[in-house]
């Protein structure tokens, strides 16, 4: 396809088009693509069950390559699913046909764990041999991640029998605790304009407000709901962190921490490299709070982390239309192609960016293999949202890169990998508002302080995450814990963070409740940070060469799960995660900007 601008005719923000997939969920082709797939697999389960062993590398490459389609054909119908409840989670008819899809879909599933278990089982050398042959070298990292989880797995019918208790067990929690959270009623606020504001995406937005009271009293709306199901969310995490420590024992993992390190594909030593170079430098996180309380003139709150600067902030209000325009102009620059690939998930509505009660909170993707992305976020018209849709396409444009390289078992990269192209995507983005603002300093100065600000969420708020994540999870290998025991863990970690530069206000105490991550999938927040770091290294490397930079970045876009993260990151852009030098490149980066902010007021 050839692409010559970067124009696209969006007005407003738009829903989903999820007719690529379905056109409705009571669409005949979806129940015949379900039988249909179900009669495939029951086919291949005759035809390969018990044989796996007596399979040549060419016959395996084949039996994976089918495998292959089966997957895909799977992931439609739990995409186009998992889409009808995330658009409209108050509605019953999307939660029946979401859940009886589940239950389809985890029958399918259960038929085809022989293949991987009959794979684990085979003796070192076998399995030695297929992965050395050259006619499985594409699947060679796959063949590898089955390898390192042959100590934990249990015997088939145990692992059918684990499949269908997670639909009334772990992952029935997390859906009571998305679908609560969908249906909840905010208090209302008023704007100084007289508007009345009680979606969650818009008093959100509001935290980012000139007027305290303004800010306070959406800070308390968001909170009062937390506090008012505290005991409910203290429940449900208690149940899902029981339940991942009830898994770990059952596969012998020495904890959950380990369990979901290595379904990350992250060593533990990059962890602890991360964890430790955030604890070392807080010290700028508390430095540019004080800042931010010296030139508004009084001591920062939580409910204070985002306001602007100054009451006449240019970077507050921005429509749709702008906003998006913005992004693409932002991507040209860069790469031409790369921003008309960008415009397709506008013209083409494969985001969803309307606010509107029961849609699923937080932003997410689905990555849809052969087609496309499908993006979720909620736009408020302003320049928060503008950089979340940034990151949103960021992680869609990293898809459409693996997808056109790799086939359906390597296009699954791990959260750390796919947060780097959502992140430098904002890079370029700050880096076009910086440019524009160049005579402009107090645009500058906003620009630099939502750089900074950006960059203390990813780098500090998301690593506390993963410090409460730790106490949690080590709580639990102990017995149960409930809501007042996350409270005061919160409050502790993040008075540590803040010191003396913020105030944590009490209603933070119960702010874990709106932490998706921590219900869903644990142990990953820490990956942001590190995708941030690996960030920062790859666009100090395009400052420093140019365009020059881009094809090894593409490379890296390319490789989707067909490498571990470190290696990935090694040989395509050239960055080592595993040397603290790379880690404290990231905070020399930040320290220079908060000096170059300082040298402002």
């Amino acid at each position: 396809m050839t692409y010559v601008s970067v124009q696209t005719q969006i007005y407003s923000p738009q829903g989903w088009d999820l007719s690529d997939i379905y056109k409705s969920f009571d669409e005949p082709k979806f129940e015949q693509d379900l039988t249909g797939l179900q009669q495939k697999v029951a086919e291949f389960q005759h035809h390969y069950r018990g044989q796996v062993s007596q399979l040549t590398p060419e016959e395996m490459a084949r039996c994976l390559q089918q495998l292959e389609v089966l997957s895909e054909q799977y992931s439609y119908l739990d995409t186009f699913a998992n889409l009808v409840f995330c658009a409209n989670t108050r509605s019953s008819e999307a939660k029946q046909f979401f859940n009886d899809t589940k239950l389809a879909l985890t029958r399918i599933y259960n038929q085809l764990l022989f293949f991987n278990l009959e794979l684990q089982d085979l003796d070192t050398t076998q399995f030695d041999e297929l992965q050395a042959s050259s006619a499985l070298q594409q699947y060679n990292h796959y063949l590898n991640r089955i390898a390192q989880f042959r100590p934990h797995r249990l015997p088939e019918e145990a692992e059918r029998t684990r499949n269908r208790d997670m639909l009334t067990g772990r992952f029935a929690f997390v859906q009571l605790y998305s679908v609560h959270r969908g249906e909840q009623d905010y208090e209302p606020v008023a704007t100084p304009d007289d508007k009345q504001v009680e979606t969650p995406a818009q008093l959100e937005a509001l935290l980012f407000h000139s007027d305290g009271d303004v800010r306070y009293e959406a800070y308390c709306s968001l909170h009062q709901e937390m506090e008012r199901h505290n005991g409910l969310y203290g429940f449900i995490l208690n149940a899902i962190c029981q339940d991942h420590r009830i898994e770990s024992q059952m596969r012998g993992y020495p904890s959950t921490f380990h369990k979901q390190l290595l379904a990350a594909d992250v060593p533990e030593s990059v962890f602890r490299l991360i964890m430790d170079g955030v604890s070392d430098r807080i010290d700028l996180f508390q430095r540019y709070y004080q800042l931010k309380g010296q030139a508004i003139g009084q001591k920062i709150r939580t409910c204070d982390l985002n306001t602007p600067w100054t009451a006449d902030d240019p970077l507050l209000k921005l429509d749709y239309k702008t906003g998006v325009q913005t992004l693409l102009n932002a991507l040209k620059p860069f790469d031409v192609f790369y921003a008309n690939r960008a415009s397709d998930f506008f013209s083409k509505r494969w985001v969803d960016t309307k606010v509107r009660p029961g849609k699923a909170s937080g932003v997410f993707s689905f990555p849809t293999f052969a087609k496309h992305s499908y993006l979720s976020l909620c736009y408020t018209e302003d320049y928060h949202s503008l950089f979340t849709l940034a990151h949103q396409v960021g992680r869609g444009l990293q898809f459409s890169r693996t997808r056109d390289r790799q086939t359906y078992f390597n296009t699954q990269p791990p959260l750390l990998l796919r947060e780097v192209a959502s992140i430098f995507n904002k890079l370029l983005l700050f880096d076009y508002l910086l440019k524009e603002a160049a005579d402009d300093p107090l645009r500058k100065q906003a620009v630099l302080t939502r750089m900074l600000e950006d960059q203390f969420n990813l780098l500090f708020y998301q690593s506390t995450i993963s410090r409460l994540e730790l106490a949690l999870h080590e709580r639990a290998a102990q017995g149960s814990f409930d809501h007042s025991f996350v409270n005061e863990q919160w409050l502790e970690f993040y008075r540590q963070l803040c010191g003396d530069a913020v105030e944590v206000l009490p209603e933070h105490q119960y702010d874990w409740a709106g932490m998706s991550h921590i219900f869903t999938q644990p142990f990953s927040s820490y990956q942001y940070a590190a995708a941030s770091i690996v960030s920062l290294a790859c666009y100090q490397q395009y400052q420093a060469v140019g365009k020059d930079f881009i094809p090894s970045y593409f490379d890296f876009l390319a490789a989707g799960s067909s490498m571990n993260p470190v290696e990935a990151l090694r040989q395509t852009v050239g960055v080592d995660l595993e040397d603290p030098a790379t880690v404290n490149g990231a905070f020399y980066y930040v320290e220079g900007l908060i000096d170059q902010l300082q040298a402002m007021l």
